[in-house]
């Protein structure tokens, strides 16, 4: 039997800026989607939690950081791109910071207009990068602009068909962003005045945002790029391993998931499948052998969890989808179920929180032997592909079109 015990990833000692707040950036506060939240119910009733707030919003899959008092997020109206700021008691906008946004030339707008990425807090200021690659970094109180780049038209980064979608991450001093293209593929830019601290590498990059973990003592920041996964010093951009992998950018959406020791784990769609790398350091060198590699596992653009040995999420593209666990040692299917398929999930007091595409919510737990759902309720109508956000007890959700705040029993 596996223990399922909580492992919340370490992001290493270059994290201390990020706010402490539950939810400041993509992924929570450990970017893993983990909450070590207490005392939660374990069912709902049957027309689910009790709904706080509920208003619309405009379209994107941006998802929410949660800051005190505070909620963060992005979305589109007419030809503006927004970066919000509401009460995340109420719901109501207390600014909003608006620019025009053409899109570029062969943007895929099928399945939404964006934005994609998450605004990350940091120190009383918000990082945010919309679907053209346009980065703001503003004022948490007022939402004024303290700086601002345009990645593409400064740095002729790589542009996805379907949009700038990585979301920012925090290191010491800087503000972290993939870029794509040589000599700047990955760019750190100083939090206060928004200058390049480096620029490095030459790889073209994937709708994946970067993660920090640590390896024997050294920090490093994983990306997940194009037909690449590397990593990097956070502080200098200087490379310290790296390993093929033969996806395009463009079918690469899912964060990679790092155990806490010496593995990590990496998904993607179509026929790239999923893969196991066991990285180690002696002295200077970091060697990155591969595992496993399979294509039993193919994580489209949600997100997944850990627990353990496990790996949680769903697996399929345009096909038949389910929501699959794996073991990280081997890449061996534990199970595979429909009761979920495909959706965004997370993971608190030992139950997994999952908001499917359809729009229904579910509470579920898992063992070694399956996923089973207590309670599941209709919550949208309409495509949501965006992870919910938990603090506390409240729950923020949204689908492409609308926004609300839930009270967990």
């Amino acid at each position: 039997m596996l223990p399922f015990v909580v492992a919340i990833s370490f992001l290493g000692a270059g994290q201390p800026e990020v706010e402490r707040g539950p939810w400041p950036q993509w992924g929570g506060a450990s970017r893993n989607f983990e909450v070590p939240s207490a005392d939660l119910a374990d069912s709902w009733p049957p027309e689910g939690p009790r709904r706080l707030w509920k208003r619309a919003l405009g379209d994107g899959y941006s998802s929410m950081a949660v800051v005190g008092k505070r909620l963060y997020t992005m979305y589109r109206k007419d030809d503006l791109e927004l970066v919000v700021a509401l009460d995340a008691e109420t719901g109501d906008t207390l600014w909003e910071h608006s620019y025009a946004t053409p899109f570029l030339p062969g943007t895929e707008l099928k399945y939404g207009e964006g934005p994609l990425a998450t605004p990350l807090v940091v120190g009383g200021r918000v990082y945010a990068v919309g679907v053209t690659g346009i980065f703001h970094c503003l004022d948490t109180q007022t939402g004024d602009v303290q700086w601002a780049h345009r990645l593409f038209e400064e740095f002729d980064g790589t542009i996805l068909f379907r949009g700038y979608s990585s979301s920012p991450i925090a290191y010491e001093g800087t503000v972290i962003v993939t870029v794509g293209g040589a000599g700047h593929a990955v760019v750190a830019f100083r939090l206060e005045d928004g200058a390049v601290a480096w620029k490095k590498q030459d790889f073209q990059i994937s709708h994946s945002s970067p993660i920090l973990i640590q390896l024997r003592g050294e920090d490093q920041l994983v990306v997940f790029a194009s037909e690449v996964i590397v990593g990097l010093d956070p502080a200098s951009g200087k490379l310290l391993w790296t390993h093929p992998q033969p996806s395009p950018g463009g079918h690469i959406a899912s964060m990679p998931v790092w155990d806490g020791g010496n593995r990590l784990f990496f998904s993607c769609a179509y026929e790239g499948g999923s893969r196991c790398l066991e990285l180690a350091r002696e002295g200077d060198p970091t060697s990155a052998q591969e595992v496993w590699h399979n294509n039993k596992m193919r994580v489209h653009h949600s997100n997944v969890i850990r627990i353990d040995d496990l790996i949680l999420g769903p697996s399929g593209d345009f096909g038949p989808k389910t929501f699959r666990a794996v073991d990280l040692k081997t890449g061996k299917v534990i199970w595979q179920t429909r009761d979920l398929e495909r959706a965004s999930s997370i993971y608190a007091d030992g139950k997994v929180i999952a908001l499917q595409e359809d729009g229904k919510l579910a509470l579920a737990t898992v063992s070694p032997a399956g996923l089973k759902v207590h309670s599941k309720v209709e919550l949208f109508q309409g495509r949501a592909w965006t992870p919910p956000s938990l603090v506390g007890k409240t729950l923020y959700v949204r689908n492409r079109t609308d926004i609300m705040a839930l009270e967990l029993p």
